[in-house]
């Protein structure tokens, strides 16, 4: 049986690669086929995930969510020193300096991605900007976002930090972060599925110690990441339960 691999459409594409060297990574250490599955969107994400097609997703905080709570996923890890934080950008040209410069009638470029668009609302709120003076123009990737902003089609964009920080040096130039969250307790995590389940016990094992094998950690370096800390349940509850609150 091949089992299905998968990543929030919301990872930095430079470190695209290094999701398919982690792949045969992974499948040398389950012994067995393991096929990476990338989305160009969440709702097609999403849509696969409730039809049980993945078996291993690194998952945003919104959808670890409902993996968790509605569909019997179990969280094995979290990547180190990358908590997921929401920047407001605006171009680099522009007036505003701080959020509190922004004006009713904004116009935000943003995902499909509710945590960071949630985070990103909540931070408009000093401005007294909210969904009744704002309009959105949704896109499916951070480099969009960047491209509606610097295009002149938004006054703004919400980006995760990593996918702001990911983002080329030229790009970045003619942008500025107007503010950034500082939440600290909300990660990405890698998720196992029913089928993977068998597994977890030495998989969590295998991926704590990358960092400590050479191999190991060349396909961390590939991935952009420092290494992986086990996710305790206490962690992920108190993590699922601050999305869920702001969410709703």
């Amino acid at each position: 049986m091949t089992l299905n691999l998968s990543v929030s459409p919301d990872f930095p594409p430079t470190h695209l690669s290094g999701w398919f060297i982690f792949n045969t990574w992974l499948q040398r250490q389950l012994g067995q086929g393991v096929h990476l599955e990338l989305y160009d969107s969440f709702e097609a994400q999403r849509e696969d995930i409730r039809n049980g097609k993945l078996d291993l997703i690194y998952a945003n905080p919104y959808d670890a969510s409902m993996l968790v709570r509605e569909l019997g996923f179990k969280v094995l890890v979290r990547p180190r020193n990358r908590a997921d934080e929401t920047v407001i950008a605006a171009r680099a040209e522009d007036a505003a300096a701080c959020v509190e410069d922004l004006k009713p009638g904004l116009k935000v470029a943003t995902t499909a991605d509710p945590d960071v668009h949630t985070m990103g609302m909540i931070m408009l709120e000093s401005a007294d900007l909210d969904g009744t003076n704002v309009t959105f123009k949704e896109l499916d990737s951070y480099v969009l976002v960047a491209k509606s902003l610097l295009n002149g089609d938004a006054d703004v964009g919400f980006f995760l930090k990593a996918g702001f920080e990911e983002l080329s040096e030229l790009v970045r130039k003619k942008m500025k972060p107007l503010v950034s969250s500082q939440i600290s307790v909300v990660h990405h995590t890698l998720v196992a599925g029913p089928r993977m389940q068998e597994h977890a016990a030495m998989l969590t094992d295998r991926l704590i110690n990358m960092e400590h094998d050479p191999k190991g950690q060349a396909v961390l370096k590939s991935m952009g990441l420092d290494g992986w800390d086990i996710m305790e349940e206490e962690e992920t509850e108190f993590m699922i339960d601050l999305i869920d609150t702001l969410i709703d």
